[in-house]
């Protein structure tokens, strides 16, 4: 009697293959059951036909009689592995990130690579589940989008081990990233939007869909293929926040900054200081400038510089120094800055003077009226997918006339540490938790560059260090 060809296979199947497809189902459905959706399972006799039946032929090439056929596509094979490995760990574990600006300096330093943990707050199911593992938005050499658009999966985070907290450093996709012109992508495109307004120009958004070879390609980001930001949180959802002369206030309270807060002083000067004395209280030649400033007032020299509190007690005793340090606020006429969240300047609030916030939080109900409209208006609209609009003075949501929204997502305010040179919360507003990547948890390495190797770029020092030692001290 001949065999069963499906009991043959069986029989065939070395016992290490027994062992591997053991394991594979083992932390398989260990994942389904995290992603709480049942109908994965369905994917396990594919795992079951690769291991151990081979009924379809994904080895067809290690039987061909062509040694170069065997050789290429030994090669593909693996790094075909390596990318399902990568895709799997990047999504679902954590992944490697680059600090490339200063805003959370001198906390997290310029050239910083971090590893983020996705799985604290749990990480997201992929909303653009196709896409290149190794690249967020953009291919490289390429220079090709490294995703495709669709299909777009509906929001879900998986089990984490807690929320984000106050003080948290969090890694989170850009919010107003979802629109982008790619020649130009600092300022943002709505910053761009708000500037040409300002100078008058009555429909910002054609004038620069007209001129490409200025603006270039205006394309749409889904949620998680959207820069990715860091920052400190600062507000919690439900909370109101509220800053005063620099000073955050939360719940009426004022709250305590981390240690390595960073705030700008002008420090007048009676010559050149030298990089080296920069260089000893921390601070980089973009921010000093290496030579001082000359006031057109009156011919006075000054450095503009963002300084902790421990560095401004060293700096005010150089011997260059010939005033006492102010603070960049006492300096400079802040007011009119229509840059600032919500836009177009409706409050008439100062980066280092804004009024009270409340931060929407999940399943609250928030009255709506013409004065807070423009605070919540993206929330709405943009982050939650609805029809909003303002006419007559009454507020329409979804074609129907309403003075109340109940949010269907937490929020957060964001905030850098180097506060005076950090694009935050205070000029884009409330981050969305659909937008939330991760935490980072350890500086891998860190490279100065402005420094050759020669000069110490390597910071031997910050390798494997705490990316967040004041949370966790």
């Amino acid at each position: 009697m001949k065999e069963n060809d499906f009991v043959r296979r069986l029989k065939e199947t070395k016992m290490t293959r027994w062992v591997r497809f053991g394991v594979v189902s083992v932390i398989y459905f260990a994942w389904v059951a995290w992603m709480q959706n049942a109908w994965l399972a369905l994917v396990w006799p594919l795992l079951f036909d690769i291991y151990i039946t081979g009924y379809i032929p994904l080895t067809w090439w290690k039987k061909s009689p062509n040694k170069g056929v065997r050789q290429v596509m030994s090669w593909v094979d693996s790094i075909v592995y390596a990318l399902v490995l990568v895709y799997f760990l990047f999504a679902y574990v954590g992944q490697n990130y680059k600090i490339p600006s200063s805003s959370l300096e001198k906390s997290l330093l310029v050239g910083d690579y971090l590893w983020v943990n996705k799985m604290v707050y749990g990480p997201r199911v992929p909303q653009t589940p196709l896409h290149f593992p190794l690249a967020q938005h953009t291919l490289p050499i390429l220079n090709c989008k490294s995703y495709i658009d669709q299909p777009q999966v509906e929001y879900h985070r998986l089990e984490g081990l807690r929320d984000v907290e106050r003080n948290d450093i969090v890694v989170f996709n850009y919010p107003c990233g979802d629109t982008v012109a790619l020649r130009i992508q600092n300022p943002d495109y709505y910053t761009i939007v708000n500037t040409l307004k300002h100078q008058g120009v009555e429909n910002p958004r054609q004038y620069i869909a007209d001129r490409p070879q200025e603006f270039g390609e205006v394309v749409w980001r889904p949620v998680d293929r959207r820069e990715n930001y860091v920052k400190r949180c600062i507000g919690l959802p439900g909370e109101r926040i509220k800053i005063v002369d620099d000073v955050v206030y939360i719940n009426g309270k004022a709250i305590e900054n981390a240690d390595d807060v960073q705030f700008n002083y002008i420090i007048e000067v009676n010559g050149t200081i030298p990089r080296s004395m920069w260089e000893e209280v921390g601070v980089r030649i973009d921010d000093h400038g290496m030579a001082p400033q000359e006031s057109v007032y009156d011919g006075r020299k000054f450095y503009d510089v963002p300084l902790t509190a421990k560095a401004k007690a060293i700096v005010e005793k150089w011997p260059q120094v010939v005033a006492p340090l102010r603070h960049e606020r006492d300096f400079y006429d802040l007011s009119g800055d229509f840059t600032l969240f919500p836009g177009n300047d409706p409050y008439g609030w100062t980066r280092p003077n804004m009024g009270e916030i409340w931060i929407p939080k999940k399943g609250a109900t928030l009255k709506l009226n013409a004065q807070n409209y423009p605070m919540y208006e993206r929330a709405i609209r943009t982050y939650e997918g609805n029809d909003l609009e303002m006419r007559d003075g009454k507020i329409y949501i979804n074609g129907k006339p309403t003075d109340s929204y109940t949010f269907k997502m937490d929020y957060y305010w964001m905030m850098g540490d180097n506060r005076d040179r950090s694009a935050d919360s205070r000029y884009w507003g409330f981050v969305p938790e659909d937008h939330i990547v991760g935490t980072p948890i350890l500086v891998l390495i860190s490279i100065d560059d402005q420094k050759s190797l020669f000069e110490g770029s390597i910071r031997w020092d910050r390798i494997f260090r705490d990316a967040n030692p004041y949370k966790n001290k």
